[in-house]
């Protein structure tokens, strides 16, 4: 029995060839690399104001400006000799007027102003800041109350209805017998005049302004919302916007003549100017309440509004200028520093 199994086991042996087939070689996978990690990107440069390069292309509306990196619209305004408030209405910008780079602005040119009726500017264009200062006459409105002053009325009254006038039409033969009056041409149809408006009543003149150089105080105690200067989106801030709550006594930051109190400035809402000596202006906006009228005299500290959020703000704020003449400046460096 053992010689038989020997048998056996060589006869399997020789069936298989004698060898015995050696594991075959499998290269381990290579290791995958592994991905570095993305690159932060890059923190973007602080916006800076930069000067506005007045190439705009004249088209048959006004001119055209491009905005670019740098600008905002108080300084595309004063480039171009037009008030903000113009470029806000000819363009139709809703509060808080941001524009972005490569907006296109419609200004609007001199020819173009001068074509329009008084009617059609009160209702285009609205007064601004500078108006009031310098007491230059908007274009369509008083400089105080914004309402559309009248065209001089001719002489002679003028009949209340009119025969069309044919256009370019050649010259009549001799008058012979009563013809029809000609039919207006299809280019042109006759549009009757509107009737101007009632005039508005002079403005008394303002009481005398206070002498010596004027020092002036916080208009009310709250903390800085929007400070000095221009600001990301096309804007600029030509005073300072302090918080308050509702109904907070805003108090004037020196002697001086109340200018004006009203909202006929767009984006202010409530405003009141007071002039005070040496050329000085304090504004002081979004009131919800104003205290006190045109030609008021008032002193260093006395109330003067309650403070509001009307105007081109949703929470409560006083927004608040000082100016000499036409130029604002950052009321931060003439105001007292705080504890």
């Amino acid at each position: 029995m053992r010689r038989a199994a020997v048998l056996i086991t060589a006869g399997l042996l020789a069936g298989c060839g004698g060898r015995v087939a050696a594991p075959r070689y499998v290269p381990a996978p290579a290791p995958r690399p592994i991905a570095a990690p993305a690159a932060a990107p890059a923190p973007k440069p602080p916006w800076q104001a930069h000067r506005v390069v007045t190439d705009a292309v004249a088209v048959p509306g006004g001119r055209i400006h491009t905005v670019k990196y740098g600008e905002t619209g108080i300084a595309i305004a004063r480039a171009y000799g037009v008030t903000w408030s113009r470029i806000v209405a000819a363009n139709h910008l809703k509060p808080p007027y941001t524009i972005e780079i490569g907006d296109k602005l419609l200004l609007p040119s001199a020819k173009q102003v001068a074509a329009m009726s008084v009617e059609e500017r009160a209702k285009a264009f609205r007064i601004d800041i500078d108006d009031l200062i310098t007491g230059a006459e908007p274009a369509g409105g008083d400089p105080v109350t914004g309402a559309a002053k009248p065209r001089p009325r001719p002489a002679t009254p003028r009949p209340a209805t009119r025969a069309p006038v044919a256009i370019a039409a050649a010259p009549e033969a001799p008058y012979t017998a009563p013809r029809a009056a000609p039919k207006p041409a299809a280019s042109r149809p006759f549009v009757p005049r509107p009737t101007p408006p009632t005039a508005t009543a002079a403005l008394a003149p303002l009481p005398a302004l206070p002498t010596g150089t004027p020092v002036f105080a916080w208009p009310i105690e709250g903390r800085v919302l929007s400070s000095f200067g221009p600001k990301p989106g096309g804007r600029y801030n030509d005073g300072i916007n302090l918080k308050a709550s509702p109904g907070t006594a805003v108090r004037a930051a020196a002697d001086g003549v109340v200018a004006y109190a009203g909202d006929a400035v767009a984006g202010f809402g409530n405003l009141i100017l007071i002039k005070h000596a040496d050329g000085w202006v304090s504004a002081y906006g979004h009131n919800e309440t104003l205290l006190v009228a045109r030609g008021a005299k008032v002193a260093k500290g006395d109330v003067i509004a309650r403070s509001g959020a009307t105007g081109a703000v949703d929470e409560p704020q006083l927004h608040f200028e000082l100016r000499r003449g036409r130029a604002a400046t950052d009321p931060v460096k003439l105001l007292p520093p705080r504890s």
